[in-house]
C-alpha cells in the first residue's frame, strides 16, 4: 500500500500525503504504474459514459480526455513533447538531453502534443458511440498497458541522462525483476478481468501486442539516440502506447 500511494503521488495530482518518505520507493513503486493506469482510465470512463449520455460524443471525448490530462497534470503529455522536440531534428546526444531541459516547447513538440490530443479525442469520440464496456475496457487497458510499456523501456535500458541531475533519482536506478513482474501481474489481472466480463481475448491480444510494439519501438530509438531512456522517453514511450492500444480497441476488424 505504502508503494502503492508513492506511484499515485509521483504519476497524479492527487493529495497523497506520507508521513516519511525513502528514495527507494520512487524506484520500487513502478510495480504499481499500471495500477495507477487503471484508475486513470476508470476515471476517463466514467466521465466519458457520463458526459455522452447530455452531449455529441465528440463533447464527451474532450471532457474524459481533459478530466484524465487534469488527473496527471499533463505528465506524460510534458515528456512527449520534449522527447519530439529533442529528438524530432537531427543533433548530438548532448544536444538533445539540453533541449529536454528546456521548458519551452519546440515545433515537433507542439505538433506532436496536438497530433496525441487530437488522436486521442477522436478515438475516444468513437468509443462513445459504442457500448459502455468497449469504452470502459478501451479506457483501462491503454492507461494501465501504456504505463507497463514505460516500465518495460525502464527495465530494458540503463538511464541515458545524467543520473546525478536527474529530477527522480531513484528512477535513473536499475528496475528490479521483482518490480517488473508485479507490474506484469497487475497487467494480467485486468485483462483476465476483462475478459471474463465479455471483452473479446482477440482485442486484448491486439492491445497487448500493439503496447508491446511500442515499448519495443521505443527501446530501440532512445538507445540509438541517447543511449538509455530518460523521464521524457517514458513519458513519450506512455502516449505512444497509450494511443496504439485505443487504435487497437478501434480498429474495424
Amino acid at each position: 500500500m505504502r508503494l502503492f500511494l508513492v506511484a499515485l503521488q509521483f504519476l497524479t495530482r492527487l493529495p497523497v500525503r506520507l508521513h516519511r518518505f525513502e528514495p527507494a520507493w520512487l524506484n520500487d513503486c513502478v510495480r504499481h504504474f499500471p495500477l495507477v493506469g487503471m484508475m486513470v482510465g476508470a476515471v476517463g470512463a466514467a466521465v466519458l459514459a457520463g458526459a455522452a449520455q447530455l452531449w455529441p460524443a465528440w463533447v464527451a471525448a474532450v471532457l474524459a480526455l481533459a478530466a484524465t490530462v487534469a488527473l496527471t497534470g499533463g505528465f506524460h503529455e510534458d515528456g512527449l513533447a520534449d522527447t519530439l522536440d529533442a529528438l524530432g531534428g537531427v543533433v548530438s546526444r548532448d544536444k538533445a538531453l539540453a533541449i529536454m531541459k528546456d521548458s519551452r516547447i519546440g515545433s515537433y513538440g507542439a505538433l506532436a502534443l496536438g497530433l496525441s490530443l487530437l488522436l486521442r479525442a477522436a478515438l475516444l469520440a468513437v468509443l462513445a458511440t459504442r457500448p459502455l464496456l468497449g469504452a470502459v475496457a478501451a479506457l483501462l487497458a491503454s492507461h494501465a498497458l501504456a504505463r507497463m510499456a514505460a516500465v518495460g523501456v525502464m527495465a530494458s535500458l540503463p538511464y541515458g541522462g545524467d543520473a546525478d541531475h536527474a529530477k527522480a533519482k531513484p528512477l535513473a536506478l536499475a528496475v528490479a525483476p521483482r518490480s517488473v513482474a508485479i507490474a506484469l501481474a497487475w497487467c494480467g489481472l485486468l485483462l483476465a478481468g476483462l475478459t471474463a466480463a465479455g471483452v473479446p481475448a482477440s482485442r486484448l491480444l491486439l492491445a497487448g501486442a500493439a503496447a508491446a510494439v511500442v515499448a519495443a519501438l521505443m527501446h530501440q530509438w532512445l538507445k540509438r539516440r541517447l543511449g538509455g531512456y530518460t523521464g521524457d522517453g517514458l513519458g513519450a514511450t506512455e502516449q505512444l502506447a497509450e494511443m496504439a492500444v485505443l487504435l487497437a480497441f478501434t480498429a474495424s476488424l
